[in-house]
């Protein structure tokens, strides 16, 4: 009997005591949370069942709480000490929040714990010493917090079964301990933007077995034998530092290698012929260096690494690359998907056999000094989402198989010699959200058909010679936020449908020969600017473009607008506003230097006066053409009396003349009622 009540007290601990301080504990940590973000812990309460709570995991035995994952709920406010108080605790995820102040020791206390991830946080001090009593961890993530001090020497005596350490992004300082070579059980580490300096500990080196090295921020010292040192390696990624010297040959001997990263670095001379023997290599970016001896063998790697056919992402741009593009690039993995050379020297044609390249979906080539046409092959990359050869040598004719890229996102040819006219087949590409063919050597119209392109956000074809007007359907671009035709030679009137485009933030128009009036563009409230100068555009300045509070930039300058212009909203400040070489153009802000409006009579008045002086003028010219040309001149008598009423018939040629000024043309007289009424005139007066 004793015996059952002693394990009746063992089973009542188990589920009773130790249940409820797994429930405080928890309560205490949402007690630390923030009173705004807690409405994600609103299931923390007694009402339910702790095993119930939001991100609560229980073990099936003892129902203690195993595991506690609140990975990105919003939360912030500071880590309660309390977290120690769960003892058969094994994973704790608090990534993505905004928790603040310091990790608690009380971490420490957590001795079962296997996986700790606090990443993405605004966590603060250091490495608390508390957590070298977790010899279980397995994965220990730290990484973007602002975490500071020196990374201890304990981490590399006491968590030696650690197979993940992340702890990059952080201001970690000073060296890495040697006794991190006690870590044999890594995959994983990384050390990325921090303030760590000197080079890396050969006993890390003798004694890893890591899958992959992270090293970023001021890291000094990447030796030449590093590939030696690393022989099971398959990520390297040291992008982003202040690396100089060749790149090391022995990364080649690394045969287990998958990716290899340095890029923006201050990395010089060649690209190793080496690499093509990373049967492996599937990832690899040197982007961002001054790579490149200013040799035609600049490119011959290129050559080496079509043996690598599992290489899904190459970009080399923003270098020193020198020579022709060699033909080999067509033989690379058929499996590359994005492919980048830009921002080099690279001379030369586009081979036609790059059309080999089936799956790839981004093509650089943008910035360099290619020649030659766009070849036609691009057709059959039905896959292609982003294409961009801008700023090289290019000419001929868009090819119109261009249209078969149907994910085609962005295209951008800007700033060569193409020529011909802009491809209607381009309505296919029903996804494209840039194109951008500017300053080109094109002519034709513009296409009714790009007018289809539903999701077109951003749209350039200025700077070259397109004829014809803008077309009327360009308000079906509901999501056009850029649109430039300017310096073309377009004409006619501008649509009223532009302002359909509701979500236009930038509109240029300059430089063409569009007349009539500004179209109406009250509804394009959240423009930034316009540049309609330098047209033919006549009529007055619509005064509702002074509400229009976002605009940073109105040019009208160099057409033929007339009237009063607004002096209130933004037509107040003349640094965003330009007016001159608008003749008729009077009033507005004194910075402007327009002439100034002259008062003139009401509208009503003057229109009357304007008609009683014209109707004087023709009825005195018909008088006198009737006295000199149609009457007979001896009914005159010799003592110069006309014997019949003279204010008469003047009052009767003036009110002729007053109905020959009449605005509406239903009321004016034609010349033959003229000529009938001057006949009946004769014939009264002068029988």
């Amino acid at each position: 009997m004793r015996l059952f009540l002693l394990f009746a007290l063992n089973v009542l601990m188990a589920y009773g005591f130790t249940y409820k301080t797994d429930r405080e504990a928890l309560l205490e940590f949402k007690s630390k949370v923030s009173d705004g973000k807690r409405v994600v812990l609103s299931s923390w309460n007694t009402s339910f069942p702790l095993c119930n709570w939001v991100g609560v995991t229980c073990g099936g035995k003892h129902k203690r709480v195993t595991g506690l994952d609140l990975e990105g709920s919003k939360l912030d406010g500071v880590i309660s000490p309390s977290i120690g108080n769960l003892s058969f605790l094994i994973s704790l995820n608090l990534m993505d929040n905004s928790f603040s102040g310091t990790n608690p020791q009380e971490v420490g206390n957590l001795f079962r714990l296997k996986q700790l991830n606090m990443s993405f946080n605004l966590l603060q001090g250091g490495i608390p010493l508390g957590l070298f009593n977790c010899s279980r961890l397995l994965t220990l993530d730290l990484s973007s917090n602002h975490l500071g001090q020196d990374v201890p020497l304990e981490l590399g005596y006491s968590l030696t079964k650690l197979v993940v350490l992340e702890l990059g992004e952080n201001n970690f300082r000073g060296k890495l301990p040697a006794s991190m070579g006690n870590l044999t059980s890594l995959r994983n580490i990384g050390f990325g933007d921090n303030n760590i300096d000197g080079p890396i500990p050969d006993e890390i080196a003798i004694n890893s077995s890591e899958d992959s090295f992270i090293i970023k921020k001021q890291l000094v010292g990447l030796r030449p034998d590093i590939g030696d040192l690393f022989p099971n390696l398959r990520g390297i990624y040291m992008g982003r530092n202040d690396f100089t010297g060749a790149i090391p040959s022995s990364f080649s001997n690394i045969s287990t290698l998958q990716e290899l990263t340095i890029e923006c670095n201050n990395m010089t001379g060649s690209v190793p012929l080496g690499f093509g023997r990373l049967r492996n290599f599937q990832y690899l970016a040197l982007h961002g260096n001054s790579l490149g001896s200013h040799s035609s063998k600049d490119l011959e790697f290129l050559g080496g690494l079509t043996n690598c056919t599992k290489l899904q992402y190459m970009d080399v741009g923003e270098n020193r690359l020198e020579g022709d593009l060699p033909t080999a690039i067509a033989n690379l993995s058929k499996n590359l998907m994005y492919l980048s050379l830009a921002s080099n020297l690279i001379s030369g044609r586009i081979p036609n056999d790059m059309g080999n390249l089936i799956s790839l979906q981004t093509l650089r080539l943008d910035q360099n000094l290619l020649t030659g046409p766009l070849p036609t092959f691009f057709g059959k990359l039905k896959g292609m989402e982003i294409l961009s050869v801008f700023s090289n040598k290019m000419s001929g004719e868009i090819p119109s198989s261009i249209g078969n890229m149907t994910r085609l996102g962005k295209l951008y040819l800007y700033n060569n010699s193409f020529e011909g006219i802009v491809p209607p087949s381009l309505d296919n590409c029903n996804k494209l959200l840039y194109l951008h063919i500017g300053s080109n050597k094109l002519n034709g119209t513009i296409p009714e058909e790009i007018m289809q392109i539903p999701a077109l956000f951003f749209l350039s074809m200025s700077h070259n010679s397109l004829t014809g007007t803008l077309p009327k359907d360009i308000g079906r671009l509901g999501n056009l936020v850029t649109a430039s035709f300017a310096f073309n030679k377009l004409s006619g009137q501008l649509p009223q449908s532009l302002g359909d485009c509701l979500s236009m933030e930038e509109l240029s128009l300059q430089g063409n020969y569009f007349d009539g009036a500004i179209p109406d563009l009250r509804r394009l409230m959240g423009v930034l600017r316009v540049d309609l100068s330098n047209n033919h555009l006549s009529g007055s300045i619509p005064m509702y473009l002074a509400n229009f509070s976002k605009l940073q930039y109105l040019n009208l300058s160099i057409n033929n607008l007339e009237g009063s212009l607004p002096t209130e909203g933004i037509f107040k400040n003349a640094t965003i506003v330009s007016v001159f070489g608008n003749k008729n153009l009077c009033g507005g802000v004194k910075e402007l230097k327009l002439k100034p409006c002259i008062v003139q009579a009401s509208t009503k008045h003057a229109s009357r006066f304007k008609k009683v002086v014209i109707g004087v003028i023709i009825g005195i010219a018909v008088l006198l053409m009737l006295i000199l040309d149609i009457a007979d001149t001896s009914i005159l008598p010799s003592n110069g009396e006309t014997g019949f009423d003279v204010d008469e018939c003047l009052k009767l040629v003036l009110e002729m003349g007053l109905r020959c000024c009449e605005e509406s043309p239903t009321n004016r007289l034609k010349m033959s009622e003229v000529v009938s009424e001057l006949l009946l005139i004769k014939e009264r007066f002068f029988k």
